[in-house]
């Protein structure tokens, strides 16, 4: 079973419904006593990075979190805010991240004039950087975004892909069983159902 951690934010019923269409087993969950039932969690997320990491402590997440991670191996995947959640701090906020990958959470900034929008919102393409089991490498592939911040890795081994929105950033990265992608699978159409389906086969 596949746990989608309710911890507030994130469009949980969307994506609990695409992992029905590609017949998987995916549950909301919003106690942390649930989690050790799964063999893979998801952590996603919409909304702001102070009030993300505040709803996983009143939720008594934190602990169980990094249990389950470190101590499991399951893989576990961050969508979005969740994917910025797992790095060690953002621009966002003043509350520290999970730390789970050395990486930090930056604001896009463009000048007055420029044409280049925040957030960046809507489809976008990929590149992905090496072969890996969640995003296929062999096609082009596009992705729903919408995101005013981007994760900044510190380890260029760490980045699974790369997107541009006046500049290159991650769009996806690995460490271990962690995964995260900025963009929304739940409303990436094939492309999205892709990924999930890869993470469930994971």
């Amino acid at each position: 079973m596949i746990a989608i951690i309710n911890y507030g934010l994130g469009n949980l019923n969307s994506i609990v419904n695409m992992f029905k269409k590609i017949g998987a087993n995916a549950n909301v969950i919003s106690t942390p006593e649930r989690l050790f039932n799964a063999s893979k969690i998801i952590l996603p997320g919409v909304g702001a990075f102070d009030h993300g990491m505040n709803g996983l402590v009143s939720g008594g997440w934190i602990e169980p979190l990094n249990k389950y991670v470190f101590e499991t191996g399951n893989p576990a995947l961050g969508i979005c805010l969740g994917m910025q959640l797992m790095c060690n701090q953002s621009e966002e906020g003043g509350i520290k991240g999970l730390s789970w990958i050395d990486a930090e959470v930056r604001k896009f900034r463009f000048p007055a004039n420029s044409p280049l929008k925040v957030p960046h919102m809507g489809w976008n393409s990929i590149e992905v950087k090496e072969g890996n089991d969640l995003i296929c490498s062999d096609r082009e592939l596009r992705f729903y975004f919408v995101h005013s911040y981007y994760v900044d890795c510190k380890d260029e081994t760490d980045v699974l892909a790369v997107t541009s929105h006046g500049i290159e950033f991650t769009a996806a990265f690995k460490k271990r069983n962690i995964y995260g992608v900025q963009f929304h699978p739940e409303k990436s159409h094939k492309y999205g159902m892709m990924v999930l389906k890869n993470f469930n086969d994971l």
